[in-house]
């Protein structure tokens, strides 16, 4: 059970990266996980400071922490970094001179 929760946890940071502040009664359904194994996730992510919870309209919604934002961008541009340089046969260019 711990691993799933893990991985729902890595899940629903990935999730909150990519959309932004999620309604939390929703986030189950978008990651295509069971209730109680999300809620599980975000406790997991909130007891490691990584997201931020918020109430509008007697709504509950989770979001990243600012500087957990900026990880998940600079992971993002650093693969989309990798990905430009890979010619178009797909074999990374050697580094080693010949």
């Amino acid at each position: 059970m711990k691993e799933k929760i893990i991985e729902a946890a890595g899940k629903t940071w990935r999730f909150l990266g990519q959309n932004g502040e999620t309604n939390v009664s929703q986030l189950a359904k978008s990651l295509k996980e069971k209730d109680e194994v999300v809620f599980q996730a975000l406790g997991w992510l909130a007891r490691e400071d990584k997201i931020d919870y918020s109430i509008k309209n007697r709504r509950t919604f989770v979001s990243l922490v600012e500087n957990e934002l900026r990880a998940f961008n600079s992971i993002i541009y650093n693969i989309d970094e990798q990905v430009a340089h890979v010619p178009s046969n797909g074999k990374p260019k050697s580094r080693i001179k010949r």
